[in-house]
Parts: C-alpha cells; structure tokens; sequence
C-alpha cells in the first residue's frame, strides 16, 4: 500500500532535490506543497511530512503518523499543545551536527581563555598593547568545566576540552554514566551547587519549557568572577540583560555565544561591543555534508516508515527533544 509524504512550505532547490530522492523509495508517493492552501489540500490524504506545520494544518491532517521535523532543535513554536497531544510521532535531525558544533564550541572556549576577543579588537586599530596579564589567562590544565547537556553533542565537546586538560564535570536529566571525558555526572537539580566550582560553564541545551531562562542573574551571581561562559544550544535559555550587567559589573569574566534570545542580535545591542565578549550568528552548525547527512536520516526514515520499521531520532514532544 502507497503512503503519502508532503514536503511542507517553504520550497527551496534543496527541499525539491530531497523530493526527488524521496520519490525513487517503493511504496512512497512524494507531493510538494508550495503554499499553506496546497498543503491544506494534500495533508488530509497524507500519512507522512516533512517540515514545519501550523495549527490550521494539523487540523486537517486526519491521517498524520510521521513528521520529520527539519532541524535538531526546532526554533520556539514548533512544538505547540495540539501537535504535543496528536498521535504523530515526530523525529528530528540530532546527531548530525556533533562535530561541527564541538569545534566551534571549543574554539570560543581557546578564543576567550586567551583573550583573543580583546586583541582582535585592537588589531582594527593597529594597537600594540601587550596588556595581558598572567591572572587574564584561564589556564585550561587548572580548569573545571561544567558542562550543561550532555546528549551528542555536549558528550563530544567533553571529550575535546579534556585533552586540553579540563577537568569535564556533565549535568544531564537522563544521562547518568559519564561520557568519555567527564568526571561525573550530575542531576539538574545540583546545577546551583555545582556552579561556584567551575571555571567554565558551557550550554548544549535544546529549547525547552525547563531550560528556558535557565541561566539568570540568580545563576550567574554563584559563578566565579572570572568564570566563562559559553552557549551553544539555544537562545532562550540564558538571559542576556543578566550576562550584559554581570560583565559591566566584573561579575563574569567572559561570554561567547552563538544563539541568543532575539536573533538577529539587533545591532545596537551592548553585547556587540563588550570587549569580554565573542559573539558569532548562530553559525556552530555550519560545515560540510550536512545536507548530505540531513538527507540521509530523512531517506532512512522515508524507507522505514514505508516498511513500518522503527524511526530515528525520535522526539518526546512534552520534552520539545
């Protein structure tokens, strides 16, 4: 028996090549939808999606079992009640990403325990101010790492920081064996108490109910003064009036974010000019063979579905990961 699967709005070559792929599965019958009144119109027929879908959409999707959704981490919105109470099981693209985010995470971690932020600035000008001091240096050998989210990816960015020769400590709601490279594993629970310890605290955190405006002013008070910190997960769990404030004050030694809580990040934003701060635009994912390896779990997933075997990448949508 045929299945049906919609590429949901908005197009793109990319989305349309992926049709393509898609199409040549036995027992699969692809349908782009180019607008929200064409997927209004194929989704009730349709047992499989593709792609980001509305309430008004879900609405009509009587006979929905299967949507992938098109990113690790869904921005806000993308899990709302009626798609959370809908039997459709979701799946998204985690896993694929791990090594280019652990690289680009550890690179800020090196940038900022060295500095750097300071001196590209001053390379601008052409100034010559040799005005780093020992105490200005994290010196990664002497460090406690605290790493926030533990799956894939914070699991990978541990193993790295610990042939610097951090000391790696994971917090994790489900994960109790520590990954290669960390320590111990601790609850979310112990986070306020595990806090005046580290030298560097890095996020990994998808964007959840639990982890929205986890780290606040609250929280950055228990940090040491000199401590890092370092986002790689999603925007709306640190507060950045709180970290902007902590480093007017001396109260954080320095941050580096890619994600933040409005993105863009509007230009008149302090955080661009905090001379303690390295900000990129949410540009961690960016690498080679990601659409490549994107296409790849969505095909097996295709296939699976068509043969009723198990999905990957399964989503708890209580959870939004």
């Amino acid at each position: 028996m045929t299945k049906r699967m919609v590429i949901l709005p908005p197009q793109s070559e990319l989305t349309r090549s992926w049709a393509a792929e898609l199409a040549s599965i036995d027992g699969l019958e692809v349908v782009i939808a180019e607008n929200e009144a064409e997927a209004m119109e194929v989704l009730p027929a349709a047992e499989a999606a593709y792609g980001t879908l509305d309430r008004r959409m879900l609405a009509v999707a009587d006979r929905l079992s299967w949507l992938q959704a098109p990113m690790a981490a869904p921005p806000p919105g993308y899990f709302f009640d009626e798609l959370t109470a809908h039997p459709v099981t979701v799946t998204n693209f985690r896993g694929i990403y791990n090594d280019h985010v652990a690289t680009h995470a550890v690179a800020l971690v090196l940038s900022l325990a060295r500095n750097i932020p300071v001196y590209i600035r001053q390379q601008a000008d052409g100034d010559w101010d040799r005005h780093l001091a020992d105490s200005d240096v994290i010196h990664l050998q002497n460090s406690t790492a605290l790493v926030v989210g533990v799956g894939a990816i914070g699991a990978e960015i541990s193993r790295m920081l610990a042939a610097f020769g951090v000391t790696v400590h994971g917090v994790d709601p489900q994960l109790a064996s520590p990954p290669e490279g960390v320590v111990a594993m601790h609850t979310p629970d112990e986070l306020d108490s595990l806090l005046p310890g580290a030298d560097i605290m890095l996020l990994t955190l998808p964007h959840t109910p639990e982890s929205e405006g986890l780290i606040n002013a609250r929280r950055i008070a228990l940090m040491q003064p000199h401590a890092m910190l370092v986002n790689i997960g999603r925007g709306p769990t640190v507060s950045l009036e709180a970290v902007n404030d902590a480093l007017n004050r001396g109260a954080l030694g320095s941050v580096a974010l890619d994600v933040f809580e409005v993105e863009p990040l509007p230009p008149e934003h302090p955080l661009w000019r905090q001379p303690r701060a390295l900000l990129t635009p949410h540009v961690a994912v960016v690498g080679p063979y990601i659409d490549d390896r994107r296409l790849g779990v969505l095909k097996r997933n295709a296939e699976a579905f068509v043969q009723g075997a198990p999905l990957e990448n399964i989503v708890n949508k209580e959870l939004w990961y």
